[in-house]
Protein backbone atom coordinates (compact mmCIF):
# COMPACT_ATOMS: atom_id res chain seq x y z
CA UNK A 1 0.00 0.00 0.00
CA UNK A 2 1.69 2.96 -1.15
CA UNK A 3 1.16 6.63 0.21
CA UNK A 4 -0.26 9.62 -1.14
CA UNK A 5 3.02 11.46 -1.22
CA UNK A 6 4.79 8.35 -2.71
CA UNK A 7 1.83 8.13 -5.52
CA UNK A 8 2.33 11.72 -6.38
CA UNK A 9 5.95 11.35 -6.85
CA UNK A 10 5.11 8.92 -8.88
CA UNK A 11 2.48 10.88 -11.13
CA UNK A 12 5.40 13.50 -11.62
CA UNK A 13 7.79 10.76 -12.89
CA UNK A 14 5.11 9.51 -14.98
CA UNK A 15 4.15 12.74 -16.47
CA UNK A 16 7.92 13.75 -17.64
CA UNK A 17 9.05 10.57 -19.06
CA UNK A 18 5.10 10.14 -20.78
CA UNK A 19 6.62 13.33 -22.27
CA UNK A 20 9.92 12.35 -23.01
CA UNK A 21 8.75 9.42 -24.94
CA UNK A 22 5.81 11.29 -26.50
CA UNK A 23 8.62 13.37 -27.69
CA UNK A 24 10.46 10.87 -29.47
CA UNK A 25 8.05 9.56 -31.01
CA UNK A 26 6.15 12.68 -32.94
CA UNK A 27 8.83 14.48 -33.55
CA UNK A 28 11.61 13.16 -33.48
CA UNK A 29 10.79 10.27 -34.79
CA UNK A 30 13.12 7.59 -32.91
CA UNK A 31 11.13 5.87 -29.89
CA UNK A 32 12.92 3.90 -27.37
CA UNK A 33 10.46 2.27 -26.02
CA UNK A 34 7.58 -0.13 -27.78
CA UNK A 35 4.07 1.09 -27.85
CA UNK A 36 3.05 -1.48 -25.16
CA UNK A 37 5.28 -0.23 -22.55
CA UNK A 38 4.10 3.59 -23.39
CA UNK A 39 0.61 2.11 -23.10
CA UNK A 40 1.26 0.41 -19.78
CA UNK A 41 3.16 3.32 -18.48
CA UNK A 42 -0.17 5.61 -19.62
CA UNK A 43 -2.66 3.28 -18.34
CA UNK A 44 -1.13 3.97 -14.71
CA UNK A 45 -1.20 7.37 -14.65
CA UNK A 46 -4.53 7.63 -15.88
CA UNK A 47 -5.17 5.29 -12.98
CA UNK A 48 -3.43 7.58 -10.65
CA UNK A 49 -4.75 10.87 -11.82
CA UNK A 50 -8.44 9.03 -11.08
CA UNK A 51 -7.21 8.65 -8.10
CA UNK A 52 -6.12 12.11 -7.20
CA UNK A 53 -8.27 14.71 -9.89
CA UNK A 54 -7.00 17.56 -7.54
CA UNK A 55 -3.30 17.12 -8.42
CA UNK A 56 -3.02 16.33 -12.36
CA UNK A 57 -0.51 17.80 -13.81
CA UNK A 58 -1.37 20.54 -16.39
CA UNK A 59 1.28 19.21 -18.54
CA UNK A 60 0.26 15.83 -18.03
CA UNK A 61 0.44 13.69 -21.66
CA UNK A 62 -3.91 12.77 -20.83
CA UNK A 63 -4.55 15.98 -21.76
CA UNK A 64 -3.72 15.33 -25.45
CA UNK A 65 -7.39 12.87 -25.87
CA UNK A 66 -9.53 15.66 -25.07
CA UNK A 67 -11.47 16.25 -22.36
CA UNK A 68 -15.48 15.59 -21.59
CA UNK A 69 -18.37 18.09 -21.55
CA UNK A 70 -19.01 20.82 -23.63
CA UNK A 71 -18.98 24.76 -23.05
CA UNK A 72 -18.74 27.88 -25.24
CA UNK A 73 -15.64 28.65 -26.63
CA UNK A 74 -13.99 31.82 -23.57
CA UNK A 75 -13.00 35.07 -25.25
CA UNK A 76 -9.39 36.05 -24.43
CA UNK A 77 -7.69 39.70 -24.88
CA UNK A 78 -4.32 39.49 -26.65
CA UNK A 79 -1.61 41.11 -24.49
CA UNK A 80 -0.05 42.09 -28.31
CA UNK A 81 -2.43 42.48 -30.98
CA UNK A 82 -2.40 39.30 -33.62
CA UNK A 83 -1.85 41.09 -36.81
CA UNK A 84 -2.22 39.13 -40.53
CA UNK A 85 -0.53 39.54 -43.81
CA UNK A 86 -2.13 41.50 -46.44
CA UNK A 87 -1.92 39.78 -50.15
CA UNK A 88 -0.77 41.02 -52.88
CA UNK A 89 -2.23 39.20 -56.49
CA UNK A 90 -0.34 41.52 -59.27
CA UNK A 91 2.85 43.14 -60.01
CA UNK A 92 2.00 46.43 -59.11
CA UNK A 93 0.76 45.16 -55.46
CA UNK A 94 4.20 43.35 -55.27
CA UNK A 95 5.78 46.67 -56.13
CA UNK A 96 3.70 48.99 -53.82
CA UNK A 97 4.75 46.24 -51.26
CA UNK A 98 8.38 46.25 -52.05
CA UNK A 99 7.78 50.41 -51.86
CA UNK A 100 6.74 50.68 -48.69
CA UNK A 101 9.05 48.25 -47.26
CA UNK A 102 11.58 50.41 -48.85
CA UNK A 103 10.40 53.80 -47.21
CA UNK A 104 9.98 52.65 -44.09
CA UNK A 105 13.25 51.59 -43.86
CA UNK A 106 14.44 54.07 -44.96
CA UNK A 107 16.90 52.22 -47.63
CA UNK A 108 17.05 51.65 -51.52
CA UNK A 109 15.39 48.52 -52.45
CA UNK A 110 18.28 46.89 -54.09
CA UNK A 111 19.79 46.75 -50.57
CA UNK A 112 16.56 44.83 -49.24
CA UNK A 113 16.70 41.00 -49.24
CA UNK A 114 13.35 39.59 -48.76
CA UNK A 115 12.59 35.63 -47.64
CA UNK A 116 9.98 33.86 -49.51
CA UNK A 117 8.87 30.95 -47.65
CA UNK A 118 5.80 28.87 -48.40
CA UNK A 119 2.23 29.49 -46.62
CA UNK A 120 0.72 27.13 -44.59
CA UNK A 121 -3.34 27.45 -44.65
CA UNK A 122 -4.60 26.98 -41.07
CA UNK A 123 -5.42 29.23 -38.43
CA UNK A 124 -2.97 31.40 -36.14
CA UNK A 125 -2.71 30.38 -32.68
CA UNK A 126 -0.83 32.20 -30.06
CA UNK A 127 0.80 29.39 -26.88
CA UNK A 128 1.82 31.09 -24.01
CA UNK A 129 3.87 29.35 -21.70
CA UNK A 130 4.19 29.82 -17.93
CA UNK A 131 7.50 29.08 -15.96
CA UNK A 132 7.89 26.13 -18.69
CA UNK A 133 4.22 24.91 -18.88
CA UNK A 134 1.23 25.89 -21.65
CA UNK A 135 -1.03 27.88 -19.76
CA UNK A 136 -3.07 29.40 -22.73
CA UNK A 137 -3.71 28.66 -26.55
CA UNK A 138 -6.21 31.57 -28.26
CA UNK A 139 -7.10 31.39 -31.97
CA UNK A 140 -6.55 35.24 -33.30
CA UNK A 141 -10.23 36.68 -33.54
CA UNK A 142 -10.14 40.09 -34.50
CA UNK A 143 -6.44 40.39 -33.50
CA UNK A 144 -7.41 41.89 -30.07
CA UNK A 145 -9.98 39.74 -28.96
CA UNK A 146 -9.74 35.78 -29.77
CA UNK A 147 -10.95 32.90 -28.42
CA UNK A 148 -9.01 30.35 -25.40
CA UNK A 149 -8.84 26.63 -26.58
CA UNK A 150 -6.55 25.81 -24.42
CA UNK A 151 -7.99 22.48 -23.86
CA UNK A 152 -8.28 22.04 -27.54
CA UNK A 153 -4.65 22.92 -28.33
CA UNK A 154 -3.31 20.37 -25.66
CA UNK A 155 -4.79 17.81 -28.24
CA UNK A 156 -2.30 18.16 -30.75
CA UNK A 157 0.79 16.52 -30.40
CA UNK A 158 3.55 18.60 -31.66
CA UNK A 159 2.60 21.13 -29.10
CA UNK A 160 4.50 20.57 -26.23
CA UNK A 161 3.09 20.72 -22.92
CA UNK A 162 5.95 21.84 -21.05
CA UNK A 163 9.44 22.99 -22.71
CA UNK A 164 12.39 21.25 -21.82
CA UNK A 165 16.11 22.86 -21.50
CA UNK A 166 18.52 24.40 -19.05
CA UNK A 167 17.12 28.07 -19.39
CA UNK A 168 12.91 28.04 -19.09
CA UNK A 169 11.70 31.88 -20.03
CA UNK A 170 9.24 32.75 -17.14
CA UNK A 171 7.07 33.92 -19.57
CA UNK A 172 6.76 32.77 -23.42
CA UNK A 173 4.14 33.68 -26.03
CA UNK A 174 4.89 31.18 -29.12
CA UNK A 175 2.53 32.17 -32.48
CA UNK A 176 1.79 29.91 -35.49
CA UNK A 177 -0.35 28.09 -37.70
CA UNK A 178 -2.40 25.32 -37.21
CA UNK A 179 -3.21 23.22 -40.20
CA UNK A 180 -4.39 20.10 -41.17
CA UNK A 181 -2.23 17.98 -43.64
CA UNK A 182 -3.75 16.38 -47.14
CA UNK A 183 -3.23 12.40 -46.22
CA UNK A 184 -5.15 13.33 -42.43
CA UNK A 185 -7.67 15.70 -44.54
CA UNK A 186 -8.81 12.62 -46.63
CA UNK A 187 -8.60 10.28 -43.15
CA UNK A 188 -11.06 12.83 -41.72
CA UNK A 189 -13.20 12.59 -44.16
CA UNK A 190 -13.41 9.41 -44.31
CA UNK A 191 -14.46 8.92 -41.17
CA UNK A 192 -16.99 10.73 -41.66
CA UNK A 193 -18.01 8.90 -44.73
CA UNK A 194 -17.75 5.57 -42.95
CA UNK A 195 -19.48 6.99 -39.64
CA UNK A 196 -22.41 9.10 -41.23
CA UNK A 197 -23.08 7.38 -44.96
CA UNK A 198 -24.75 9.61 -47.09
CA UNK A 199 -25.71 12.21 -44.92
CA UNK A 200 -22.37 12.86 -43.01
CA UNK A 201 -21.17 16.81 -43.82
CA UNK A 202 -17.64 16.58 -45.27
CA UNK A 203 -15.26 19.32 -45.01
CA UNK A 204 -14.55 21.46 -48.40
CA UNK A 205 -10.82 22.05 -47.66
CA UNK A 206 -8.14 21.27 -45.00
CA UNK A 207 -7.77 24.91 -44.11
CA UNK A 208 -11.82 24.61 -43.06
CA UNK A 209 -11.36 21.20 -41.72
CA UNK A 210 -8.38 22.59 -39.34
CA UNK A 211 -10.69 25.66 -38.00
CA UNK A 212 -13.26 23.61 -37.27
CA UNK A 213 -11.49 21.03 -35.79
CA UNK A 214 -9.64 23.54 -33.38
CA UNK A 215 -13.00 25.59 -32.57
CA UNK A 216 -14.77 22.63 -31.60
CA UNK A 217 -16.34 22.95 -28.19
CA UNK A 218 -15.59 19.46 -26.98
CA UNK A 219 -11.83 18.76 -26.86
CA UNK A 220 -12.45 15.28 -27.75
CA UNK A 221 -13.70 16.20 -30.97
CA UNK A 222 -10.57 18.24 -31.62
CA UNK A 223 -8.49 15.17 -30.96
CA UNK A 224 -10.30 12.72 -33.31
CA UNK A 225 -9.27 15.51 -36.14
CA UNK A 226 -5.41 14.96 -36.43
CA UNK A 227 -3.66 17.99 -36.71
CA UNK A 228 -0.22 19.67 -37.02
CA UNK A 229 1.13 23.22 -35.46
CA UNK A 230 4.03 24.45 -36.85
CA UNK A 231 5.48 27.86 -34.76
CA UNK A 232 6.86 30.73 -36.82
CA UNK A 233 7.59 33.60 -34.83
CA UNK A 234 8.49 34.62 -30.93
CA UNK A 235 6.37 37.54 -29.90
CA UNK A 236 7.68 37.71 -26.23
CA UNK A 237 10.09 35.93 -23.93
CA UNK A 238 10.81 37.04 -20.43
CA UNK A 239 13.08 36.22 -17.92
CA UNK A 240 15.64 33.53 -19.98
Amino acid sequence: MTTRTEDLKEMKELVALLNRYADEYYNQDNPSVPDAEYDRLYRRLKELEKQYPGDVQPDSPTHRVGGSGKADLEKFEHKIPMLSLDNVFNDGELSDFVNRVSGGLSRDEREIEFCAEPKLDGLALSLIYQNGVLITAATRGNGRIGENVTAQAKTIKNIPLSLKGDRIPSYLEVRGEVFMLHKDFEAANEFFRKRDGVKAKLYANPRNAAAGALRQTDPAETAKRKLTFNAYFVTECVGV
